[in-house]
C-alpha cells in the first residue's frame, strides 16, 4: 500500500493506473500475491496478475508497459521467509525510494481493504513470450547447438523457462533434481549438498555445463563440466566480454582480476547493491555498451546493442546464454575458459553477534589512524593501499586483500579475502576474522 500511495504521490502512476505482480515458488507466495493485490486495489490502482515468472521478466514486462510492479520473492532466503522487489515504470527503486516507501508504510494502511477480484487480469504468457524473445532475437538458434547442458530445477521459478530457451538455442537438455518443496539455492554460498550434486552430475552424464537460478532467477548459477562452480563475478565478466562491453560496472567486492584482464576500456566499482551499480552505469550511458554485475552472477544491460534492448535490473538468462555461446564459439572446455581469466582465489565469512558502534570505530579507526592500521596488517603482510568505497578494503604489501564491510541490517561484519592459492586465502580469511573478533565484539 505505501508504493502505491508513492507511485501517486511522486506521478509515477495515475488513479486506474495497472501494477504487475509477480512471484516464485516459495509456499506463501500465491497468498501474499493475493494480499498485494488488495493493497494495489485499495489504493486505487489496478493489480495485474503474472503469475510465477522470473523476477527479470516481470520487471522487463512492465517497464515496456510504463508501469510499476511488484514481485513476491524471498530470492534464495529459506521457504518459512518471503519479501517483496518494488520496480517503477523507469525499473528498481533507489535508495532514496525505499527510505520513502518505509516513512508511507509507517503512517499506517487502511483498516479494511476491498478484495481483489477473482477475475483480475492475468498477463503471465504476454510477460513470458517477451522474455524469451528478448534473446531470441538477439542470439542464433544454433548458438549453444552441439552442448548437452544440464538443468538443475530445484524450485526455481525458471526451471521450465530455462531449458525452454536452451533448446531454442540449439542445446540439448537433461534435467536435472526437480524439487516438490522450496530449495533455498544461494548462489555466492552453495550448500554443499548441491555443491556435491553438481560434481556427481557432471560426471556422471558427460555435461559441458550445469545451469540453474537461484529462487526467482535474478541470479545464474552455472558450474563447469567438472560440476565446479563458476564464480558469479567470472560468469559476469566472460558475459560483458562476448557482448563487447567497453564499460563495466561492479561493486568493490568482485575480484580485483578484472582490471587485470585488460578486456574493458573501463572498469567502475561501487558499493554493494544493485542500485548503486545502476547509478553507475546511468552515469556512463551515452554510446559505448555499458554491463554492470554483481558478486552473485546477476547481470545488468545498459546503453543497449541493436539486438538486445537494456534491462537494468538483475537478470540470470543473459549471463548463462553468454557464457555458454562464448564456450559453443570457442569449442573450450568452461573450466578452461574460466581459468584463462586468471581469476584470484577469494573467500568469504562474517562474525555476529558483533557491537556495532565498537565495528563503526574500529572501521573509521583503520582509515584515520596509520600507526594502528599498521600494528593490525603488519602481520599479514603490511597495509600498501586502502579503499573505503563500501567498508574498508586493503591490499596488502604481498598482493593479498582483507575487506571488512559492516552489515546494514543485522549486527556482523563480513569480512572477504583475496589471494594466490586456496591455501593462502584460507589462512587469510581466518587471520581477517580473528582481528575482527579482537577489535568489534562484545567483551
Amino acid at each position: 500500500f505505501a508504493f502505491a500511495r508513492m507511485l501517486l504521490a511522486g506521478n509515477l502512476a495515475a488513479s486506474g493506473s495497472k501494477v504487475f505482480v509477480g512471484r516464485d515458488l516459495r509456499s506463501s507466495s500465491r497468498s501474499i500475491s493475493r494480499h498485494v493485490g488488495n493493497a494495489i486495489s485499495a489504493a486505487g490502482l489496478v493489480p495485474v496478475d503474472c503469475g510465477e515468472l522470473p523476477t527479470p521478466a516481470l520487471a522487463f514486462h512492465a517497464m515496456r508497459q510504463s508501469a510499476a510492479s511488484i514481485m513476491v520473492t524471498g530470492s534464495h532466503i529459506p521457504d518459512d521467509r518471503n519479501g517483496l522487489k518494488f520496480y517503477l515504470p523507469s525499473g528498481e527503486i533507489s535508495k532514496a525510494d525505499e527510505t520513502a516507501i518505509a516513512a508511507l508504510h509507517h503512517e499506517g494502511a487502511p483498516r479494511h481493504m476491498n478484495g481483489m477480484p477473482e477475475d483480475f487480469e492475468s498477463a503471465r504468457d504476454e510477460a513470458v513470450s517477451a522474455y524469451l524473445a528478448r534473446y531470441r532475437g538477439a542470439f542464433a538458434g544454433d548458438a549453444l547447438a552441439g552442448l548437452t547442458i544440464g538443468v538443475y530445477q530445484h524450485s526455481s521459478v525458471a526451471r521450465d523457462l530455462l531449458p525452454e530457451m536452451l533448446e531454442a538455442l540449439g542445446a540439448r537438455t537433461l534435467l536435472l533434481g526437480h524439487s516438490a518443496t522450496f530449495v533455498p539455492v544461494d548462489t555466492e554460498a552453495l550448500r554443499e549438498e548441491d555443491v556435491a550434486l553438481l560434481r556427481q552430475w557432471a560426471i556422471r552424464h558427460s555435461l559441458d555445463a550445469i545451469v540453474s537460478t537461484d529462487g526467482d532467477a535474478d541470479r545464474p548459477l552455472i558450474a563447469d563440466e567438472t560440476g565446479r562452480f563458476v564464480r558469479g563475478d567470472l560468469v559476469g565478466t566472460l558475459t560483458a566480454a562476448h557482448l563487447g562491453a567497453q564499460s563495466v560496472v561492479t561493486p568493490v567486492t568482485s575480484n580485483s582480476a578484472i582490471e587485470a584482464t585488460g578486456l574493458f576500456a573501463d572498469v567502475r566499482r561501487t558499493r554493494v547493491g544493485s542500485p548503486f551499480v545502476i547509478e553507475a552505469m546511468k552515469e556512463r550511458e551515452g554510446g559505448a555498451l555499458v554491463v554492470g554485475f554483481e558478486a552473485n552472477g546477476g547481470v545488468l544491460l545498459g546503453g543497449g546493442t541493436s539486438d538486445l534492448s537494456p534491462l537494468q535490473t538483475r537478470d540470470a538468462f543473459l549471463p548463462i546464454i553468454s557464457v555458454l555461446a562464448h564456450r559453443k564459439e570457442t569449442g573450450r572446455p568452461l573450466s578452461q575458459i574460466a581459468a584463462s581469466l586468471g581469476f584470484r582465489h577469494m573467500a568469504a565469512d562474517r562474525l555476529q553477534r558483533v557491537d556495532m558502534a565498537c565495528a563503526a570505530q574500529f572501521l573509521a579507526r583503520i582509515a584515520t589512524d596509520p600507526a594502528f592500521a599498521g600494528s593490525i596488517f603488519s602481520p599479514l603482510g603490511g597495509m600498501a593501499h586502502l579503499d573505503p568505497t563500501d567498508g574498508m578494503r586493503v591490499t596488502l604489501g604481498n598482493g593479498g586483500i582483507v575487506h571488512f564491510r559492516a552489515s546494514g541490517n543485522a549486527p556482523e561484519v563480513r569480512c572477504y579475502v583475496e589471494a594466490a592459492s586456496d591455501s593462502e586465502t584460507a589462512e587469510l580469511l581466518e587471520q581477517g576474522l580473528t582481528i575482527l573478533a579482537a577489535n568489534t565484539t562484545v567483551p
